[in-house]
């Protein structure tokens, strides 16, 4: 760990490790555990709502259909349909609280606590929860999916990313966030509108080729995009990459690091942020260290799940 340097735990996708990811549910506990950070995903529906989900597609791992919306509704099952393809009352009616368990070979299964009938929450329900706790210390990460070499799945760049500015800003949200993407247009219109949020620019080896850098390039193309902070994936973090970011002003953020042993070498290593799946490992990892331990915070008045 680099002396003086404050490192953060990221609650990533809430605490996917411990509860349903992107969910009202998950994101609370993830909260009252204690995180610097809580990140999830955001996705566009084709009423142009925005709702959290990891996928551009519905998943048939996180999401169970139910029921149709009404009878006779051809889009219906839900499963494996775009996000943009459905509306959110369609959406509404999966269950994303049980990870099933036809993917016996899935590690979140055996630690994830279930809760069924949990629905895919809107950003704006999201940001609502949030301001019923006493979490004004608690940065909001929110991820906007958006693969450019999918354009039948994803939104205008420059309009998701105004849509979801604006949904944080109507929620007094704006300051206390973050922008991240692996779309490095969202970083830069992110950039653009907003200066004054912070800006992750993800990436990860099987995308380096959506931005035509590849190699020593990365850290200064993604500070051109707009980027504040470079988040990598683990594999790709080494003394020379981190002595590249910091050439370029970009702090790293290092995603998903699940292994204390291996969060530990990252922490060495001098990032300021670890994305993990199990906040309460790293918390136990930074009281070790004697790292400053985010609070965790309860509600200031009554909270519905």
């Amino acid at each position: 760990m680099v002396p003086g340097v404050r490192a953060e735990i990221h609650g990533h996708r809430g605490a996917r490790g411990l509860w349903p990811e992107n969910t009202l549910p998950g994101l609370s506990n993830t909260m009252r555990l204690g995180v610097h950070a809580l990140e999830f995903d955001v996705a566009l529906t084709a009423d142009r709502r925005l709702v959290l989900t990891h996928d551009l597609t519905v998943s048939a791992v996180t999401s169970a259909d139910t029921r149709p919306l009404v009878d006779g509704d051809i889009d219906f099952p839900y499963v494996g349909k775009p996000i943009n393809a459905l509306t959110l009352a369609q959406l509404r009616m999966l269950d994303v609280g049980v990870r099933l368990p036809r993917h016996p070979d899935d590690p979140f299964a055996l630690t994830q606590k279930a809760v069924p009938d949990t629905r895919m929450p809107t950003l704006g329900s999201v940001l609502g929860l949030v301001n019923a706790y006493d979490a004004d210390g608690v940065r909001l990460h929110v991820e906007l999916k958006s693969n450019p070499t999918r354009p039948e799945l994803t939104p205008d760049p420059e309009m998701f990313t105004d849509l979801v500015l604006d949904e944080l800003e109507r929620h007094g949200r704006l300051n206390n966030a973050a922008i991240l993407s692996f779309d490095w247009r969202i970083i830069a219109r992110a950039a653009e509108k907003a200066p004054g949020t912070r800006r992750f620019a993800l990436i990860e080896l099987d995308t380096l080729h959506w931005h035509g850098c590849l190699g020593d390039g990365v850290p200064a193309t993604a500070a051109a995009a707009g980027a504040t902070t470079l988040s990598p994936e683990h594999v790709m973090v080494d003394e020379k990459l981190m002595a590249q970011c910091a050439e370029a002003g970009l702090d790293v953020a290092v995603w998903t690091v699940n292994d204390t042993a291996l969060a530990a070498r990252m922490l060495d290593l001098g990032v300021a942020g670890v994305v993990t799946d199990y906040p309460d490992r790293m918390r136990e990892l930074w009281a070790e260290r004697g790292l400053d331990l985010p609070e965790p915070v309860r509600p200031l008045r009554p909270v519905s799940v």
